[in-house]
Parts: C-alpha cells; structure tokens; sequence
C-alpha cells in the first residue's frame, strides 16, 4: 500500500502541478498523541490554524510553496483530541487574496469559527461584507518579505485604511520582532485592534532585552496589540518549547487580557527549502501540539488567568458569543 505522501509525490510527477486533485485518499493530518494535562475550560479557542483543501480551493500560481492538505474534518478531529470548541481559521499564503477556503471552512465549521483573511487594494468592499457575513473578524497582513521600512509603513497604512468601517475587525501583524520597532509609532496610532502574530517572531537564542520585543511588550501592556502565543514549536530550539518561556511569560505578565493562544496547526514547511520548487510538495511538520499546548500551565500558572487567554480574550476580539 502507497504511503500518502507517495500519493501526493505520485500526483505531482504525474503533471498535477504540485496541486492535488481528484479522488486520492488522505490520511490524517497531524494529530495531537498528548493529551492535556490540565483541565480545557469550555469555550477553549484555537486562535491560530489553517486548512488546506486544494481539490476544492486551488492554491495561487504564484505561490512560494505547495502544502499538502489539511481539512475540515481533519481540524475538527484536531479539535476534538484538545477538547478546544472555537478555532480562529486564518489565510494561509499559497492563497493569496483568494479567500474561498477560509470563508468554505467557517460555513462548514459554523458559529464555533471565525476567520482571518488577506486582502490588497484590489480587494472589492463587496467581498469584504461577504467575508464578514461568513465569520471574518480580521486581516492579516504580512511583512516578512518586506525589507524597506518605507514600503512597510505604506502597506501598513492600506491595510488599516481599507479596515476602518469594518467594526470588530483586527489586523493581524506578521513580521520580525525589529519590524516593531521600526513602525512602533504607526503601530501605536492605529485605529482598530492589532493582534501580534506568534510571540512577535522573537530569537528564543537571545533575551528579552532584544530589539522589538520591548515594543511588543509596550504594545501589548498599552492595551493597543493582542498578541498570540502561537507557532511556539517553530521558534523553539528544544524537544519542548521551553526555551520561549521568559518570553511567553513577560507577556503574560504585560497585560493578561492581550493574550490568546494557537497552535498554526497544521504546521506547513513554508517558506523557500534548498531545492524544492514551489510546485514541490511541503509536508506539514509532525508536532505533538498536545506537548506543545502543556506548556500553557507553565506559561499561565493560574486556571482562571488561562480561562481568560483560552476562553474570554478570543470571544471579545473575535466576537464568539454564548
């Protein structure tokens, strides 16, 4: 019997493109082998996955990279297995603007899920209201390729200028802990919620004290940036993600009521490899995010602080209700 990954492998040699079509069988994206061993309060949210579903949601030609699938039913046995009851689906990038997939997963998911997209300046207000409608609470905008801090500061400014009616939206900021720094004025000034994305992408090998990280941290006591612990494992130089711990817990200590947790399930191998085309297939990382999600405990000593961070800081900047 072929492995899925010789079927995917298979697929793509065979002139797919590096998308995967057809009736090819799925086994089960990565699962969590650890269970919690701390008590998941009801309403516990994921703040940070993605789904991959390109038989029904093609990926965009210029894409960086070609993930295998992750899908809806694949998150909610995710889900299931952590005892979490909300998810936040975020854009993942070999979407670009073409949000289908994560407003397909939020109707399929229902009222347990909301959304973050990706937009441009082409992006139509219609498309935003219908986003919306299905669950879209944020937009995500991603500076990682941007090394000019002018072109930074421009598409900051069109992202939070296109959001400005949309009440209850965040913008979701992806970038290097210096990247702070550098727009720590407009970031201040901005007038919607800004969501930090995973630990403000810190150097787990250097301190606290490393550029950009005292201006999340000013961010985030200011009450101005949520941020996310999010993505831990990538980040993490050990078996455990202890290392980020001075981390996780200086911004906890911060301002508890801006902090939410996720896990960037299904952990995709983005970005450029040595060799691989972007047609190539990306195998998801294999992370226990069961290990990874027991770090909460050392992170948020107190079960009613962790209640606030897995349960009532999502419900209030992502709008769950009951």
């Amino acid at each position: 019997m072929f492995s899925r990954r010789e079927i995917l492998v298979g697929g793509v040699m065979a002139g797919l493109s590096g998308v995967i079509r057809g009736n090819a069988a799925y086994a089960t994206a990565p699962q969590p082998g650890t269970k919690a061993n701390f008590d998941v309060p009801p309403g516990a949210t994921d703040c940070a996955v993605h789904v991959f579903e390109p038989q029904r949601f093609p990926y965009g030609q210029s894409r960086s990279y070609t993930p295998e699938p992750a899908t809806v039913a694949e998150l909610r046995q995710f889900l299931r297995a952590l005892q979490l009851e909300r998810v936040v689906v975020v854009q993942a990038t070999p979407y670009g603007t073409d949000n289908a997939c994560v407003v397909g997963s939020l109707r399929e998911l229902g009222n347990r899920a909301r959304g973050v997209a990706t937009i441009d300046e082409k992006t139509p207000e219609a498309s935003l209201d219908e986003m919306h409608q299905a669950g879209v609470r944020g937009v995500r905008l991603s500076l990682n390729a941007t090394t000019d801090a002018a072109t930074a500061r421009q598409r900051l400014k069109m992202t939070a200028d296109r959001l400005r009616a949309r009440k209850n939206w965040s913008l979701q900021l992806s970038a290097n802990a210096a990247t702070y720094a550098i727009l720590r004025d407009e970031l201040m000034a901005l007038p919607l919620p800004l969501v930090i994305d995973h630990f403000g992408q810190v150097q787990v090998a250097e301190s606290v004290a490393q550029r950009g990280f005292g201006t999340v941290i000013e961010l985030v006591t200011s009450g101005k940036a949520y941020v996310k612990l999010s993505n831990a494992d990538s980040f993490s130089k050990q078996f455990d993600p202890s290392d980020i711990t001075p981390f996780a817990k200086a911004l906890v200590n911060a301002n508890p009521q801006r902090i939410v947790w996720g896990t960037a399930w299904p952990h995709p191998t983005a970005g450029a490899v040595e060799g691989r085309k972007p047609t190539d297939i990306a195998f998801h990382r294999q992370v226990d995010d069961g290990r990874v999600m027991n770090m909460l405990p050392v992170w948020v000593p107190d079960a009613a602080m962790r209640k606030m961070v897995l349960v009532d800081n999502p419900a209030r900047l992502y709008g769950f209700s009951g």
